[in-house]
């Protein structure tokens, strides 16, 4: 029972999946109804993605790993989760939750060692990667120091919620990617209107200072706090 406890603890609460449940597409297939709850497969599905464990490892009381798996490939392949998120950032929006002072910066996984012999040709697999969008042609694995690595290049509120994720290899530099960052958010409104894209402030640490940057702010007249490295001060 106590392991059971651990592993739950960060479940979904009754409160929170109120306000998932709506967002969820209406099942369609015909047939009996699955053994195990949407529910249950989600948070199956967030606790393989919090712990980092193989699909095969998650608990059974979230159902069987291949139902898990299955419905998060198949949502991710149709763009769902995409669509989760997207209307869960215009909810907050609507009720003032999203705080648009935005930090940009970027962080580093290091890939498994089993990508280091993973087929370069995703097209040729028996499911190819990607779904709505494509896979990009290096699968944003790159050679750094610490051998094969993906860079995620994030821009989040001050709340801590996720407004842009980039991902590239992980050697790419941190500046060249700050447009693309820039140009992904884009939080729809409930009614009418144009998707809100442009922050009040942005906030960055020296990776990011640059004329290009600081010009491209300047355009779309966003104020910013980046730090300036003494030699730009010469």
């Amino acid at each position: 029972m106590a392991t059971l406890a651990v592993t739950r603890r960060f479940d979904l609460t009754d409160a929170q999946w109120a306000l998932l449940e709506p967002l969820l597409p209406a099942g369609k297939r015909p047939g009996r109804p699955s053994r195990w709850s949407k529910r249950q497969l989600i948070d199956g599905i967030r606790w393989r993605v919090r712990v980092g464990a193989p699909w095969r490892d998650v608990p059974e009381c979230y159902g069987s790993w291949q139902a898990v798996y299955s419905l998060f490939r198949r949502w991710q392949r149709a763009g769902i989760w995409q669509q989760i998120l997207t209307r869960l950032q215009a909810l907050a929006d609507a009720r003032g939750l999203v705080d648009w002072q935005v930090g940009v910066d970027s962080t580093i996984c290091r890939a498994h060692q089993h990508a280091a012999g993973a087929s370069r040709r995703g097209e040729l697999q028996a499911e190819p990667p990607g779904g709505v969008r494509a896979e990009p042609a290096d699968h944003a694995l790159g050679r750094s120091r610490g051998g094969l690595s993906t860079k995620l290049h994030l821009a989040c509120e001050q709340r801590q919620r996720l407004l842009a994720l980039v991902l590239t290899a992980g050697q790419r530099g941190d500046a060249p990617q700050f447009p693309a960052v820039m140009a992904a958010i884009r939080v729809p409104r409930l009614g009418p209107g144009r998707s809100r894209t442009r922050p009040e402030i942005v906030r960055a640490d020296k990776a990011y200072s640059s004329r290009a940057i600081r010009q491209h702010l300047r355009s779309r007249r966003i104020r910013c706090t980046i730090p300036e490295p003494h030699r730009e001060r010469l």
